[in-house]
């Protein structure tokens, strides 16, 4: 069966710093539990802000090291999903549902792609 990584990605200047809306929560609990007893969540989680993140980038032959936050970013990738589903469609249809449970005034992009050879 296809495994399919989803990359969230968030705005962190528009994200409230008290968390998440209580309903929010459990909403979003609610879907993890179903998308877990569905055997299609293999494993998820949100990621530290950018600002304690380091890139690392080869370039020119060398490895070059940048501290978070990065200015250039508006986007960057919040949290992930590693998903076992049986195509792309089923997949999409998860990342949909779990787009919804967030509130209407965030901005919250899922980029779905398939794990090669998965």
């Amino acid at each position: 069966m296809p495994r399919f990584l989803t990359l969230i990605r968030i705005d962190e200047q528009h994200i409230p710093a008290e968390g998440p809306s209580p309903e929010m929560a459990r909403r979003m609990g609610e879907l993890l539990e179903e998308i877990t007893k569905a055997g299609v969540m293999l494993d998820t989680a949100g990621l530290t802000p950018s600002a304690q993140g380091t890139r690392v980038t080869w370039s020119g032959g060398a490895v070059s090291y940048t501290d978070g936050p990065f200015a250039e970013a508006k986007e960057v990738i919040g949290g992930y999903a590693l998903l076992q589903a049986e195509d792309k469609a089923e997949a999409l249809e998860w990342t949909e549902r779990f787009l919804r449970v967030h509130d209407a005034h965030l901005t919250v992009t899922a980029e779905v792609r398939e794990i090669a050879g998965g």
